[in-house]
């Protein structure tokens, strides 16, 4: 079974949840700014289609890299709607923190299963180390 990766998972989250907020931004954007609806809304499409296309990609590389450019776009959204300044800080942190927390955990669960094939063979004794955390092991076992 191939393990899923957090980091992946958590961008992912920041990423669709980018979409739902860029849609609803851009409904009250078109009656706050000086620009034209036609062109809130065709900025506001382009940027959630961005955000879903690198969530399809994170996988890859490329993916991160359309992340980070879909943080920056909406950065910049504050230009036009000064509102926006604040949801684009509040996504950035989200962003920032998916990877290095999502990073973080993808560290300690490799960690955790080489502990755990390397115990696998070992005596029973060792079984219910459970690493650095105590964590692991049988819970609740009977015995």
């Amino acid at each position: 079974m191939r393990e899923r990766s957090l980091r992946r998972s958590f961008a992912a989250l920041v990423l669709v949840g980018e979409v739902l907020v860029v849609g609803f931004a851009a409904l009250v954007a078109k009656d706050l700014s000086d620009v034209p609806g036609r062109t809130v809304g065709l900025a506001a499409a382009g940027l959630a289609v961005l955000c879903v296309v690198a969530a399809g990609l994170l996988r890859f590389r490329v993916g991160y890299l359309l992340g980070w450019l879909a943080q920056l776009l909406l950065v910049a959204s504050a230009f036009w709607v000064p509102l926006m300044g604040v949801v684009s800080a509040v996504f950035l942190v989200l962003w920032v923190l998916a990877l290095v927390q999502g990073g973080r955990a993808d560290d300690v669960t490799a960690r955790r299963r080489a502990a755990a094939s390397r115990g696998s063979g070992g005596s029973e004794g060792s079984a219910g180390s459970g690493g650095a955390s105590g964590l692991g092991g049988a819970v609740g076992d009977p015995r």
